[in-house]
C-alpha cells in the first residue's frame, strides 16, 4: 500500500493542515519521512516526547510492562498505576490524583472537581468559572469554551454557560470579575498556544488571596508547561502560589497518552464512586512508563541542564537575530521557548515556519508572531548547534522573501 501527504487528504477528517511529508521512523531529535529526508525535531510531539523519539529506555519499560499487563480497567487496582501515583504525591506534596487520557480530559475533570466542590459546599449559584483572553485548555467542549479563543469554540451549538473571560495579568480586571459565584479559576503559569506569556507574580498573588477570599479553587493547567519542561518538575513551583488543582498531560508518559489532576484530600473528597470516570485512565502501560519519566526528570543534574540548554537555545538565537533582525526577544522558561518576531514580521510566524521546514527544520508556532520551539528535554548542545544551522537559512530565506 502507497502512503502519500495526498493519502490523508483522501481518508482523514480535514482538521489538520500537516506539511508535505509522511514520518516513517523517528529517534531521538530526529525524524525521517518515507522519501528519506531527515528533519531535525525542535516540537517534541508539541512537548510531549520528552526524552525525544522513540528513547531506547522507554522502549525498555513498555516491552517489560506489556509481557505482564496492557489495560484491566478501574475496577481493580493495578501496581504500575499506583507507583505512578504514589511518585506524583510525593514529589508535589499533593495527597491525591486522578488519571485520564489528556490534557484536555485533565482539565475538564478540574474544571467538574471544582464545580462539585462548590455545588457541595455552597450551592448550585456559586458556578462560575474565570478563564482568560488567549489561554488553551483543550479541545472537549466544555474545556474549549473555557479556553480563551472563540475562534475554537464558536459554531457548536449553545456553549457552556457562567464562563468568563478577562485579560491576562490584569489585576484589575480580575478584581471586578471574581466574586462570591465564582467557583474556580483556571489558568497557564505560560501561557503556551497565547504565545508563551508568564504570568506575572504579583497578578499571581492577587489571584490566590482573592481565590482563597472568594472561597474559589485555583487550577493550574501545566499540561504544556508541566513534567520539567519549564526547568521545574511543575512550573508552579517558581511562582509564589501552589493552585488547589493540578493538571498534567503531555510529556508525562513520553509519547503515550496520559493525563493526571492533583489536588488535595479536600478536594478530591467530593469526587465519589460514580461521580467521574475514564475507561482508559491510568492505563498500566502509560503509568508505567510515567513512572520511569518522573525518575528521569525530577533529578536535580536533568533539570538543570534543562535550563542551561534554555540560556544556549536563547543566546544562539539572539546571536542569529543580530544578523537578521527578525526577533524582538525570546520568552518563556525551560524548553519552552516563544521566539518573537518584530513589528515588521508581524504575523508571519506560520510563512517561518514553513521556511524552517523547507530547510528540514520543525518548529511550531504560538499565534501569529511567536515561533515556538519545544525540543526534547534532553536535546545536545551539538544538536542545538546544529539546529541553528539550519534556522540561520531558513532566516536567510524568510528575509529575503519579506524585504
Amino acid at each position: 500500500m502507497k502512503i502519500t501527504r495526498n493519502t490523508f487528504n483522501e481518508v482523514m477528517f480535514p482538521c489538520y493542515n500537516p506539511m508535505n511529508m509522511v514520518i516513517k521512523k523517528a529517534h531521538g531529535s530526529y525524524v525521517y519521512d518515507n522519501e528519506g529526508n531527515k528533519y531535525l525535531d525542535l516540537t517534541s510531539g508539541i512537548a510531549v516526547n520528552c526524552l525525544g523519539h522513540t528513547p531506547s529506555d522507554v522502549q525498555k519499560v513498555i516491552k517489560k510492562t506489556a509481557k505482564n499487563l496492557i489495560h484491566v480497567s478501574n475496577i481493580f487496582c493495578n501496581e504500575y498505576t499506583l507507583t505512578l501515583a504514589k511518585k506524583l504525591v510525593e514529589k508535589t506534596g499533593y495527597q491525591k490524583v486522578f488519571f485520564v487520557n489528556s490534557g484536555a480530559e485533565a482539565n475538564e475533570t478540574a474544571l467538574k472537581l471544582a464545580r462539585r466542590v462548590a455545588f457541595d459546599n455552597y450551592g448550585a449559584d456559586k458556578n462560575e468559572i474565570i478563564s482568560f483572553v488567549n489561554s488553551f485548555h483543550g479541545r472537549t467542549f466544555f474545556s474549549v469554551t473555557v479556553g480563551g479563543q472563540d475562534s475554537y469554540s464558536d459554531g457548536f451549538g449553545p456553549k457552556p454557560a457562567a464562563i468568563t473571560h478577562i485579560p491576562f495579568n490584569d489585576v484589575d480586571a480580575f478584581k471586578k470579575a471574581i466574586s462570591d459565584k465564582t467557583c474556580c479559576v483556571i489558568l497557564e503559569p505560560i501561557q503556551g498556544e497565547g504565545g508563551i506569556l508568564k504570568a506575572d507574580d504579583e497578578f499571581l498573588k492577587t489571584v490566590r488571596e482573592l481565590c482563597t477570599k472568594f472561597n474559589a479553587a485555583l487550577i493550574f493547567d501545566e499540561v504544556q508547561t508541566g513534567v520539567a519542561r519549564s526547568g521545574t518538575l511543575y512550573a508552579y513551583e517558581q511562582t509564589p502560589v501552589k493552585p488547589d488543582i493540578l493538571t498534567s498531560a503531555k510529556g508525562l508518559a513520553a509519547g503515550l497518552p496520559i493525563g493526571a489532576v492533583m489536588t488535595t484530600d479536600e478536594f478530591a473528597k467530593h469526587f465519589v464512586p460514580g461521580t467521574h470516570g475514564s475507561t482508559f485512565g491510568g492505563n498500566a502501560l502509560a503509568c508505567s512508563v510515567g513512572s520511569y519519566v518522573i525518575d528521569v526528570v525530577s533529578k536535580s543534574e536533568f533539570l538543570e541542564n534543562v535550563k542551561k540548554m534554555s540560556s544556549y537555545i536563547t543566546d544562539s538565537v539572539m546571536k542569529l537575530n543580530e544578523k537578521y533582525n527578525v526577533f524582538n526577544t525570546v520568552r518563556g522558561e525551560g524548553l519552552l521557548l516563544g521566539l518573537v518576531l518584530n513589528d515588521k514580521y508581524s504575523g508571519k510566524s506560520g510563512a517561518l515556519q514553513k521556511k524552517c521546514f523547507e530547510h528540514k527544520l520543525l518548529t511550531l508556532v504560538a499565534h501569529g508572531d511567536v515561533l515556538r520551539l519545544a525540543p526534547a528535554l534532553n536535546i545536545k548542545k551539538k544538536t542545538v548547534d546544529e539546529a541553528m544551522k539550519l534556522l540561520d537559512k531558513a532566516l536567510a530565506t524568510f528575509v529575503s522573501e519579506n524585504a
